[in-house]
């Protein structure tokens, strides 16, 4: 309803504009499309008519009282992709939780435990979860160090030892330097856990243990390739709260 019918409002209408205003709200789709005159025609009234009825519903004129059609569809249109947001989120939550086994979890924390050193790897966007991984496990007491460099990941072979852990975080293993971290891991015998929304990746024939989450692309950003990291966030967290028990 485009105007709210008060009984102060309704006292001050006669029969004739009181048909003006019930036909804009039933016709709210056909409304910003007609002019003075169409809309008179299609209540069966006058152009003065009209005029004087949206002046008594407290408008200046036909064209302000289509602004306030305009936005309030526009507030529609933007509540729309907001909910569509939200259920991206949601979607990616729940589907993360339902495909994360406890086992591979409780895997990855005995591999952390165990570890002589902690390195969490991860490039672009994705690298802030990483360092936010790196000062929570500090923060428990575990030597952890994330890389980011993609030169210091090409000779990460002169930097791992056996017995460290390498946890790689990446939304689709598009990055060459990740792989190649994963393969210089193995060849000291380090252990690699990898974090990755997309299964069946080269990282995962490098990896002891792989943790995927469930990543839903958003079409309203997709042109931009803008990817949601809440999925490895998800996963992170898991992990850290866990050893924080």
């Amino acid at each position: 309803m485009i105007v709210e019918i008060t009984e102060e409002l309704e006292s001050g209408l006669t029969e004739a504009e009181r048909q003006v205003i019930e036909y804009i709200n039933q016709h709210e789709d056909q409304f910003l499309k007609l002019t003075i005159t169409e809309l008179a025609e299609k209540s069966f009234t006058s152009p003065p008519t009209v005029s004087r009825a949206v002046r008594k519903c407290g408008y200046n004129g036909l064209s302000e009282l289509r602004y306030k059609l305009s936005a309030m569809i526009e507030d529609m249109v933007e509540g729309e992709i907001v909910n569509e947001i939200f259920q991206k989120s949601v979607t990616e939550c729940m589907k993360t939780i339902e495909i994360l086994k406890a086992e591979t979890i409780l895997k990855v924390v005995r591999f952390i435990k165990t570890a002589q050193k902690i390195y969490i790897i991860a490039r672009g966007s994705t690298a802030w979860i990483a360092k936010d991984v790196e000062l929570q496990l500090q923060l428990l007491g575990y030597n952890a160090y994330m890389l980011s460099d993609s030169e210091v990941m090409k000779k990460s072979d002169k930097l791992f030892r056996h017995g460290d852990l390498i946890i790689i975080f990446s939304i689709k293993n598009s990055t060459p330097e990740l792989l190649l971290t994963a393969q210089n891991a193995k060849k000291v015998g380090a252990n690699v856990v990898t974090c990755c929304c997309l299964p069946k990746t080269d990282l995962e024939d490098y990896s002891d243990l792989s943790v995927l989450g469930y990543n839903q692309r958003n079409k309203t950003i997709e042109d931009f390739d803008i990817v949601s990291r809440l999925p490895l966030q998800i996963i992170a967290r898991t992990l850290i709260d866990y050893l924080n028990l």
